[in-house]
């Protein structure tokens, strides 16, 4: 039996009510469907468990021989994931990032392994990818509110873009310190976190004597080891223009000990004048990119994936292959014009069902 994780949930945000609830049924659907996949194997068994963190529903689930060996794993995984989404939240004023972006050209902060871990991670990718992945975004993405559907002119966000750059955030790892250099900088980690937070998890579930399971947060999903028979999981993209549930899944693919992301135009937008505005913003206009309308990312880390998605999002499919063959990344692109683009080593792994 295939196991299908539905990565993004296209009509509502993450953080809404609808959203939750809709990625819930999604997660008790997939609890059915590993445990009827686990009754081949009499020692080991699927467990999961699904909780509302990070803005959103996150389930963990793993192959292991006791429910009580199965629950102590994913709870010290999900405490896990708690403590990430508090160090790091842009909203909290009470976490790491909002003290880092408090003290913007004024001091450094000194943070916490995983938050200067996270920001140099968030860097790396940002030179990597020339800037269209860029935490620095804040100043911009503060300006949108696509629950109101509401739109910053175009003044603001020229200001904005004014302190948009990710070479000024200033890294001290002797002090492990984290500095902004312009007064009003403000960095959003909104665009790794997630999949930073499901390799965290990781690590507490291997530490807790689990071999195999799946890490799902929101669209950032981190699989390792096998299901109890031995084959990989089977990971559901989703189909971004999706009209009906029949058409929700565009592809399957076989994923094991590796990560994948999805990064779409449907997760946050509005129409506005017949226009799509959605929260992936082009760090050089302030604007929601278009050249893609969905990108999926599979390498060995899931922070790495979060952000690349975005990143190549931003990029485009020429621009974005290219970036793929130089990290050695497979990946899975849509166009604005549908067209599906692909790296070769992704091929014999992948299972279209039905087209953007």
């Amino acid at each position: 039996m295939k196991i299908n994780f539905i990565l993004h949930n296209p009509e509502f945000g993450p953080g809404s009510l609808r959203y939750i609830f809709s990625v819930l049924h999604l997660s008790a659907c997939l609890l059915l469907l590993v445990s009827l996949s686990a009754c081949s194997s009499q020692k080991d068994r699927v467990f999961s468990k699904t909780r509302v963190l990070m803005d959103t529903a996150i389930t963990i689930t793993v192959v292991a021989a006791s429910q009580e060996g199965a629950e102590k794993a994913i709870d010290s995984a999900f405490r896990e994931i708690e403590k990430i989404g508090k160090l790091s939240d842009f909203y909290s004023s009470g976490s790491e990032i909002s003290l880092i972006n408090k003290k913007a050209g004024i001091s450094g902060v000194k943070v916490s392994p995983d938050v200067l871990q996270l920001v140099e991670k968030a860097v790396y990718v940002s030179e990597k990818t020339g800037g269209a992945y860029d935490m620095t975004i804040g100043s911009v993405s503060g300006l949108y509110d696509f629950h109101k559907k509401v739109l910053p002119g175009k003044d603001a966000v020229r200001k904005g873009l004014r302190l948009v750059n990710y070479r000024d955030i200033s890294i001290d790892r002797s002090v492990s310190s984290v500095f902004l250099k312009k007064e009003g900088m403000l960095i959003d980690p909104g665009g790794i976190t997630k999949g930073y937070a499901a390799d965290k998890a990781l690590e507490c579930l291997k530490k807790e004597g689990i071999a195999s399971g799946i890490i799902s947060v929101a669209g950032d999903i981190r699989a390792f080891g096998s299901k109890p028979d031995g084959r990989p999981w089977n990971i559901g993209i989703r189909n971004p223009r999706a009209e009906s549930r029949e058409d929700d899944v565009m592809a399957t693919i076989e994923l094991m000990d590796a990560a994948i992301s999805t990064s779409g135009d449907y997760e946050r937008f509005f129409f506005s004048d017949n226009v799509r505005y959605h929260h992936i913003l082009d760090p050089r206009t302030g604007r929601p990119a278009s050249r893609c309308i969905s990108v999926s990312i599979i390498a060995d880390e899931a922070a790495y994936t979060d952000a690349f998605s975005t990143g190549i999002f931003i990029m485009g499919p020429e621009q974005g292959m290219k970036v793929l063959e130089e990290m050695k990344f497979n990946g899975v692109i849509v166009d604005n014009r549908g067209r599906i683009h692909m790296t070769p080593g992704i091929g014999g792994r992948i299972e279209f069902k039905n087209s953007p």
